[in-house]
Parts: structure tokens; C-alpha cells; sequence
């Protein structure tokens, strides 16, 4: 089976016998393991609300990351992302599981969804990935359809941190069948915020009773919500 043949490390190279990351850059991993804001996954003094929070209170209960957006996490990330490296999605899910079942599990996972021309540049949603590799390890359901990108937004990142809510105005739909459900949306780095909390509003507005939030990597910037 080729999973259990001898690899090479996918950061550095160097052998990592049937592991994705040799000691030496498993180590280097940057967890997001500092006390941080239960809603935003922000840091905060003894993992109390951060103050943003508790002024303008995200639509989403709470938000679990694995790590921190910071080197060499963001190589792994854009490896997936961007190079089509389906290798590195275990790794980055298996903890992300671990993260998440210290707590009550929600009734599905729904991917932040794509819209259909950058999947077609793409060729896969990275979240839908890391979701259904989730999904099997924690025995939920996962559904990739229940939420659609309607809208091609400009990329959140190209945007001054003001216009990124406005950006993503109208941009989802979701259908009913997520009504009366506890939904977690997966995804895979969390920055401003904007998109997942887009997206929360979507799923509130078609019944869903609760919607986390479950990362593989939190920027740690200036808040905005």
C-alpha cells in the first residue's frame, strides 16, 4: 500500500519514513494551543471573550482552529491549495479532529463551498477535502451542496479589511434541509473572518439552531468583525 511505503518529508524533503513531515518540521508546527477567545479563536487573556466579541458578537458559537496561520503551516496550506498536494489534507485534518472532540460534535459538516468557476480553476475545493476526510474520522455526515457560492467575489484577500463584509453580500444560498440542524462549517484558514461569518448568516436565515466554525489555521491580525 503506498501509504505505508518510506516518503520523503513534504516540507523539507528529508526521509520521514511513513510520516507526511520529518521530527524535525512536525516540531516546527505552529498549534494554535495560546488561551484564545472561544467565538473568534483570536487570542484572549485566559480564553475568555476578547473584547471584539463581546461588542459585536459573531453569528457564529464558536470557532476551533488547529493552528496558526504562520510558517511553516502557510507552505502546507498553499501546497494544498494552490499545488494540488491531496497528501498534505490528512495531516491538516487529523488534527483539526483532535481539536474538535474535546467538545459536543454538531449533526454535519458543510464545506465552504467554491463558486463554480474557481473550482473549475481549481479542480477541487480544498475545504470539501478536508471535510470529508473529517467527516469519516469523527462519523458525521458531511454535505457539500447544501451551501453555494453564488456570487464570484473578488478574493477577500486583495480587499481592505472595510469592504470584505460588503464584498460578500448575497454571495450564498443554502437550502432548508439544514433546518432545526447544529452544522459546523469547515474550512481552511480563517482571517478577517468575513466569509465564515457570511456564510453563518446564510445558515441561521435557512433554520440552522447552531453554526461553529472549525479551522485549519487562525490568522492571528487586528480584529474585524
Amino acid at each position: 500500500m503506498q501509504h505505508l511505503l518510506p516518503q520523503d518529508c513534504l516540507l523539507c524533503g528529508a526521509y520521514s519514513g511513513r510520516a507526511k513531515l520529518c521530527p524535525d518540521c512536525h516540531a516546527d508546527l505552529p498549534y494554535h494551543t495560546a488561551a484564545c477567545c472561544p467565538a473568534c479563536a483570536m487570542p484572549a487573556l485566559d480564553g475568555h471573550l476578547c473584547g471584539q466579541c463581546l461588542k459585536h458578537p459573531p453569528p457564529f458559537s464558536r470557532t476551533e482552529a488547529a493552528f496558526t496561520y504562520a510558517f511553516p503551516l502557510d507552505r502546507l496550506v498553499l501546497a494544498l491549495k494552490y499545488g494540488h498536494q491531496l497528501a498534505v489534507v490528512s495531516l491538516l485534518a487529523d488534527t483539526l479532529c483532535a481539536r474538535v472532540a474535546k467538545h459536543a460534535l454538531p449533526d454535519l459538516l458543510i464545506p465552504m463551498p467554491l463558486h463554480p468557476n474557481r473550482l473549475r480553476e481549481r479542480g477541487f475545493n480544498q475545504a470539501h477535502e478536508i471535510a470529508r476526510h473529517m467527516a469519516q474520522q469523527l462519523c458525521l455526515p458531511v454535505w457539500p451542496n447544501a451551501a453555494t457560492r453564488v456570487i464570484d467575489t473578488a478574493p477577500q484577500a486583495s480587499l481592505p479589511l472595510k469592504q470584505r463584509r460588503k464584498n460578500l453580500r448575497g454571495a450564498f444560498t443554502c437550502d432548508t434541509r439544514v433546518a432545526g440542524k447544529r452544522v459546523a462549517i469547515i474550512d481552511d484558514v480563517m482571517t478577517s473572518g468575513s466569509t465564515l461569518e457570511a456564510l453563518t448568516e446564510v445558515l441561521l436565515k435557512a433554520g440552522a439552531v447552531e453554526v461553529q466554525c472549525w479551522v485549519v489555521a487562525r490568522a492571528v491580525m487586528q480584529h474585524n468583525f
